[in-house]
């Protein structure tokens, strides 16, 4: 219990500060977890690690859960997570039961993320250890297999294939170190530029550009819209809401917090696909199916419960393997490399006061939204109505200052932060998927390192067919991931003929 010593009023006051700006994130449309978490992500350097990642931890529980407030209210979804809440609670709230549906999404809420949590808790470190024993060809077909999930699962699987890979491509600009296999010479240089990429793009930079500028300019690109007013949210009464209404819903609630769970172990996924799986899942067992997208609180239950579900299990790689589960995750690199801690199958035995500290972080947090956002959901229902031409500038000015500030005041980080906010920009309108394209990012040099040390290691390409059985079992999981987006996209295709 070493770790309670971590535990000060300043941590306890991150956690629950960290979850509350988290919820108002979350509850503006347009503002999701990511972007909070990016936007605060230099303030954990001066903060430490546990400090830091109590408040990131604070900010990703808050901000998953605070996008319910505009899905249920206006029918908005808060953050890409909360789209199938729509479905049911919108209903719910028209009929003059908004305030019921917030309670019921507030509570499923709380419930996915403490079995998430505790799923955390009892398989990151047995994976961990298991992962102890990898060599540089297993670590090298995880990354691999990794990055085959992410792009099979992304809308097209191709696109996604080719946005991880153009992920890698960047992420190898700059010196080929000698420690790394390389030459020491530089590679992937436009000429004149040496001198600022001699060692790449800075990692936080680019995440902040990614997940909060490119929103930015999304939003002015349509004209930032006057915000809501009050008469717009359909708060209602909360007459007709008691714990009553989850009575016979456990088998739900434990299903779609498994299967968002599930879902967040695999990389980059996200959490719009766990509310999906667990929402459909929740229809398909349903004894009144038809009830469904007319205001039914099992539909409601499973959104919830399936997207929360998500916070724990996206950082079961992220810990055990060093591979972020989804793009917020990958955003807590940040404030590890800040500190220059490497996670993987190492950290949690290396980091047990640490470990334990995140896990406390998580729990807190759990409780903390669902305080705060049970008793005060009337308030928390207002922040729909804050003003964007007040709010974006704000966050601007944010981004910029964390940008400069990360490396102790360089310019180029600077000018990271606006050519990768275009990019970011632009690639949605090409048809890019962003989460393949930061997570190919951050794997690529590993993946580099791994496949040039196994070759040293053992010089023959076939060792990554017959090194082990842990090889051949991983080749089997990405052939797979394969072929089952395969089936799936021309399944999609014969829908769309036919529709």
């Amino acid at each position: 219990m070493e770790f309670l010593s971590l535990i000060s009023p300043l941590f306890l006051c991150l956690v629950v500060g960290g979850t509350l700006v988290g919820i108002i994130f979350g509850a503006i449309p347009g503002m999701t977890a990511t972007m909070a978490v990016a936007v605060c992500l230099p303030m954990t350097y001066s903060l430490g690690l546990e400090n830091g990642l109590a408040l990131l931890l604070g900010l990703y529980v808050g901000g998953i859960s605070g996008g319910l407030v505009p899905a249920i209210l206006l029918g908005i979804p808060g953050t890409p997570s909360s789209i199938t809440t729509t479905f049911d609670g919108y209903p719910m709230a028209k009929a003059g039961e908004g305030e019921k549906a917030l309670r019921i999404g507030i509570i499923a809420s709380f419930c996915g993320g403490v079995v998430s949590l505790i799923a955390l808790f009892f398989f990151a470190p047995a994976l961990a250890n298991f992962a102890i024993e990898f060599s540089y060809v297993e670590k090298f077909l995880i990354i691999l297999f990794a990055l085959t999930v992410m792009a099979a699962l992304s809308s097209d699987m191709l696109m996604g294939i080719f946005s991880g890979f153009l992920g890698i491509f960047v992420a190898l600009i700059g010196v080929y170190d000698i420690s790394d296999g390389g030459n020491g010479e530089l590679r992937l240089i436009p000429p004149g530029t040496e001198y600022w990429l001699e060692g790449g793009f800075s990692l936080l930079p680019v995440l902040i550009g990614l997940f909060g500028l490119a929103a930015i300019l999304e939003e002015a690109e349509t004209g930032v819209k006057q915000g809501q007013t009050m008469d717009d949210v359909k708060i209602g009464g909360g007459g007709g809401f008691s714990l009553g209404i989850f009575k016979g819903q456990f088998v739900n609630i434990f299903r779609s917090s498994g299967i968002g769970t599930f879902t967040g172990i695999l990389p980059g996924v996200g959490g719009s696909a766990a509310s999906i799986l667990a929402y459909s899942n929740a229809k398909t067992f349903s004894k009144h199916p038809e009830r469904f997208g007319k205001g039914e609180p099992s539909g409601l239950i499973a959104s919830e419960s399936g997207n929360n579900g998500l916070t724990g299990g996206a950082l079961v790689p992220l810990l055990s393997l060093g591979i972020p589960g989804d793009s917020t995750t990958a955003l807590l690199i940040g404030a590890f490399t800040l500190q220059g801690i490497q996670v993987g199958p190492l950290f949690i035995g290396n980091n047990p006061e640490t470990w334990n500290a995140m896990i406390f972080a998580m729990l807190l947090a759990n409780v903390a939204m669902l305080v705060m956002m049970y008793v005060a959901i009337r308030y928390f229902a207002m922040v729909v109505t804050i003003p964007k031409h007040i709010l974006f500038p704000v966050i601007l000015m944010m981004c910029v200052i964390g940008a400069y500030t990360i490396n102790y005041g360089i310019m180029f980080d600077v000018w990271t932060l606006l050519i990768f906010g275009l990019f970011g920009w632009v690639a949605v309108k090409l048809g890019l998927e962003i989460a393949p394209f930061i997570i190919g990012f951050i794997l690529g040099p590993s993946a580099e390192v791994y496949f040039v040390k196994s070759l040293e290691s053992f010089g023959d390409l076939t060792i990554f067919f017959t090194k082990s059985w842990i090889a051949l079992v991983l080749w089997v999981l990405i052939i797979g991931s394969l072929a089952a987006s395969v089936y799936i996209a021309r399944n999609k295709r014969a829908t769309d003929q036919l529709a």
